[in-house]
């Protein structure tokens, strides 16, 4: 066997999202390697290193940017996934960026595939009952954090306590909440949405400005990566 077709390169936002990955990581990728690095900014000054150079290898550039990478080239890993916050109240947030930016990483052998959770990363814990997580929104501000851990039921807190059942629990609710913001049926999913349309969908449903219907990235890739038997077999 191929050693890179167990290797899986995720590539974060910042080092909040290392716990996450960890907790996730030891519960549902017993079967994998899986390095995770720091891209250090938010997702629109990606989009402003690859504009410099649309023949840019998006890999080299990656390279160049975070120094974990300098020991490995493309070819060490099976797939590449980047985890990223949706900060539309950054100061160089734009809609148009984050649509070429879809385009641009939509295949994860290929040049990887954006994960964007909404607002941000705390939208994982973001959760008290599967009902009232329905109609669940959030403004895009510096507040959000704060406004999580006062909300957010105790248990989900700390990320580093997340055990199959809490994974079991926030999945079933973010997919559910992905549902329903591309299809308005409040269910668990039973087809793939990409990336993009779930994007489209949340500015058709939330038309407040900087306002979002809270959706982490994380089940989400859960689901596409295992579909629905197999996310559940390793949930159960």
């Amino acid at each position: 066997m191929d050693l890179a077709s167990n290797n899986i390169l995720f590539v974060m936002e910042g080092k909040r999202e290392e716990s996450v990955v960890e907790s996730m990581q030891k519960v549902l990728f017993d079967d994998k390697t899986v390095i995770t690095c720091v891209f250090g900014t938010v997702v629109y000054a990606l989009y402003n290193e690859i504009k410099k150079d649309r023949d840019l290898d998006v890999f080299t550039l990656l390279k160049s940017r975070i120094k974990e990478l300098q020991k490995f080239d493309r070819n060490t890993f099976s797939e590449i996934y980047l985890f990223f916050d949706y900060d539309a109240h950054a100061s160089n947030a734009s809609n148009t960026k984050l649509e070429a930016l879809f385009s641009t990483f939509d295949n994860e052998t290929e040049n990887g595939k954006l994960y964007v959770s909404y607002p941000m990363l705390e939208a994982l814990k973001h959760y008290t009952t599967l009902q009232d997580f329905k109609t669940k929104i959030a403004k895009c501000n510096d507040q959000y954090k704060k406004q999580v851990n006062r909300e957010c039921d105790p248990k989900y807190i700390d990320f580093n306590r997340y055990d199959k059942e809490i994974w079991r629990e926030l999945s079933e609710a973010h997919l559910c909440k992905m549902n329903y913001i591309v299809t308005d049926d409040y269910r668990f999913p039973t087809k793939y949405f990409s990336q993009s349309s779930i994007f489209e969908k949340q500015k058709e449903k939330y038309k407040v400005p900087n306002e979002v219907g809270v959706l982490s990235a994380f089940p989400v890739f859960l689901y596409d990566e295992f579909g629905t038997e197999k996310l559940s077999r390793k949930l159960k």
